[in-house]
């Protein structure tokens, strides 16, 4: 079963993150970009990158691959302001973790976000 039909939200993504030393990062120039999501606000336990125990502030379902320490904001594209920094925006959250799962056949995979 393919996730699209269930991707009814938009997002706005920042990815391509290379720390930018001071605690910060700077993200490739091809983005922000939109993205169709199903967006749900929930705290889940998920593991981190160091493999520690972590509560998420919002779970999202996308189809495409998405990298971590990128950030995401429901809504769209006209609603950010002229800073193309996704850490001043209110709203915007960081992506601290990501899977990516086929379904029975392997032909088509859901992949799922933890936000904090």
């Amino acid at each position: 079963m393919k996730i699209d039909k269930f991707l009814k939200q938009t997002a706005v993504y920042w990815g391509g993150p290379v720390n930018n030393g001071f605690g910060g990062f700077i993200f490739d120039s091809q983005y922000p970009i939109e993205l169709d999501v199903r967006w749900e606000d929930k705290q889940e336990l998920f593991l981190d990158g160091q493999g520690q125990q972590s509560l998420s502030r919002a779970v999202v379902y996308t189809n495409i691959d998405i990298d971590i320490n990128g950030y995401m904001l429901l809504g769209e594209l006209t609603d950010l302001n002229s800073d193309g920094d996704p850490q001043k925006h209110e709203g915007a959250m960081r992506i601290m973790a990501f899977s990516k799962i086929p379904d029975l056949k392997a032909q088509n995979y859901v992949r799922k976000v933890w936000l904090q």
